[in-house]
């Protein structure tokens, strides 16, 4: 005692404060707890404000909050308020992390993944949502760079995004990864500059332009038709399947004037041999699973049933 003002060895907080004394001595060498005065033998000694910023710092500790950002606080250049909103902010990029990681492990139980996949599925998934953009983003800039494309085709790849949600499922994550894995592919890559250039060439064609635009017209019906005649195992070289193929090519001629002839079938089964590529396929089929759209079902098959019914 010191007069009325009572003062507190090390020990005493300790007893008090049920925090260890190595702990409290720490605090006070690092300045968080500066003594209030010595003993005439020279020890430090705590006063009741001492006591009060103690408690303080073990509860922000406990809210998890670092020295730096505790001494903020004791130094009142930040407000507690402050602090905890970005401490907030920061456990919250830390859940989303976590989440990732679940999914990621989830993923990996589900395909039984080899350690070499496992730490690359790891490393793609901790990616923040703007490294995410960025890969997407670098894979359409080097895809369509350089091309004098139709705005359209660019747009529908760049306007089409995957977004990765903040608590993704397994599937979700496991979607992503195989995209990240697929755009950095620079066979796929090379095969979607392909169909970029030959849509553009195609369009621009005099002799094919009407045919192009009445394939757009031609396309959903084309779909449904083939879709229809694959269900039903109608065979494409038979009198029903070049029946159907038949009607098909006149609504890509519709406006144009042309005739359904040999040469005009195979120019029809180009085009659409080089837009229908598995991989494209994949790829938007794989972004409906990451944004978590409707299933995006696989074309290929009606595809190659048209093209079979155009060589035949």
């Amino acid at each position: 005692m010191d007069g009325e003002q009572e003062f507190y060895s090390i020990g005493d907080l300790a007893r008090r404060t049920g925090m260890p004394v190595k702990t409290i001595r720490f605090y006070s060498d690092t300045g968080l707890l500066p003594p209030a005065g010595r003993s005439h033998a020279g020890y430090r000694r705590y006063d009741l404000d001492a006591l009060a910023r103690l408690d303080l710092v073990r509860t922000l500790r406990e809210l998890g909050l670092g020295l730096a950002d505790i001494r903020t606080v004791l130094d009142r250049e930040r407000s507690i308020a402050e602090v905890a909103a970005l401490h907030a902010e920061a456990i919250g990029a830390q859940i989303n992390v976590l989440r990732l990681r679940r999914a990621v492990l989830r993923a990996v139980a589900k395909r039984g993944s080899d350690p070499k996949e496992i730490n690359l599925m790891s490393k793609l998934a901790q990616l923040s949502a703007v490294e995410r953009k960025r890969i997407i983003e670098n894979f359409h800039d080097e895809t369509f760079d350089g091309l004098d494309i139709h705005p359209d085709f660019a747009a529908k790849f760049r306007g089409v995004v995957p977004e990765l949600p903040d608590d993704p499922t397994a599937d979700q994550a496991e979607a992503w990864i195989e995209l990240a894995e697929l755009v950095a592919d620079p066979g796929f890559r090379a095969r979607v500059r392909r169909m970029a250039q030959v849509h553009n060439d195609t369009r621009k064609s005099g002799e094919h332009q009407a045919a192009y635009e009445g394939c757009a017209r031609a396309g959903a019906q084309l779909g449904e038709r083939s879709v229809a005649a694959v269900e039903a195992g109608v065979d494409p070289a038979g009198p029903e399947g070049q029946a159907i193929v038949t009607e098909l090519v006149a609504l890509f001629l519709e406006g144009h004037g042309g005739q359904d002839t040999p040469e005009f079938r195979a120019w029809l089964a180009c085009q659409i041999e080089e837009g229908s590529d598995q991989r494209v396929d994949r790829y938007w089929r794989l972004i409906s699973r990451i944004n978590g759209w409707p299933p995006r079902e696989s074309r290929h098959d009606h595809w190659d049933w048209m093209l079979a019914a155009l060589r035949t």
